[in-house]
């Protein structure tokens, strides 16, 4: 008896129909069509409130970050300093490595106050005991950081609004998960209705 040979191409996979959820069929459900209307809002609100988030945010948080350079430019003092001991030297002086690193060094410097302190700070590598250096003090004496300069105000700001922008997506993102969950617990709820109406006709003894 001949077999059957098998077809030399397998059949071609059958497109996807697209926006099937808005298609008349006998097969889509009120919740389908729901689910549709459903994401294509939030899609659409996600969209509008992105850049009005963003600007919100990022207005915010630039006027939160001036107002607090400001603040710190008040209120902290750049000051010359000395080097007590050497600084530690860099294994490859002169590399591009070398200029961007610093190492903590012991500096010596009055205060505000008129009070000699020390205090460790960063410095380049290889600076001589007796380096001037400068840094930034509190009023109360205290080694601190440089006010925030525009551009790391411009980068905060910048980092806020991105923020805000994934944090639009992601809630877009949770509500539609949590009405694709109270859906699909609808249609089970249904398919369960539907089970305990038709299982006895199925069961029944013949």
């Amino acid at each position: 008896m001949a077999r059957a040979t098998p077809p030399e191409h397998p059949p071609e996979e059958l497109p996807r129909v697209l926006l099937w959820r808005w298609r008349r069929n006998p097969l889509r459900r009120g919740t389908d069509l729901a689910q549709a209307w459903i994401g294509l809002g939030l899609f659409l609100a996600v969209l509008a409130a992105l850049p009005a988030a963003m600007i919100l945010v990022g207005d915010t948080a630039h006027a939160h970050w001036t107002k607090t350079a400001r603040h710190q430019m008040a209120t902290r003092h750049d000051i010359s300093a000395v080097l007590v001991h050497d600084a530690p030297r860099h294994p490859e002086p002169g590399s591009d490595e070398a200029e961007k690193a610093l190492y903590p060094a012991t500096v010596r410097f009055t205060d505000p106050r008129g009070h000699t302190r020390t205090a460790e700070t960063d410095v380049q590598p290889g600076l001589a005991a007796g380096s001037v250096v400068r840094v930034w003090v509190t009023a109360g004496g205290e080694l601190t950081d440089a006010p925030l300069t525009p551009e790391q105000i411009r980068d905060r700001a910048t980092g806020c609004a991105v923020l805000a922008a994934m944090t639009v997506g992601l809630l877009g993102a949770a509500a539609y998960a949590y009405a694709d969950h109270r859906l699909e617990r609808h249609n089970l709820a249904r398919w369960d209705a539907a089970w305990a109406r038709t299982a006895p006709r199925w069961t029944a003894s013949r």
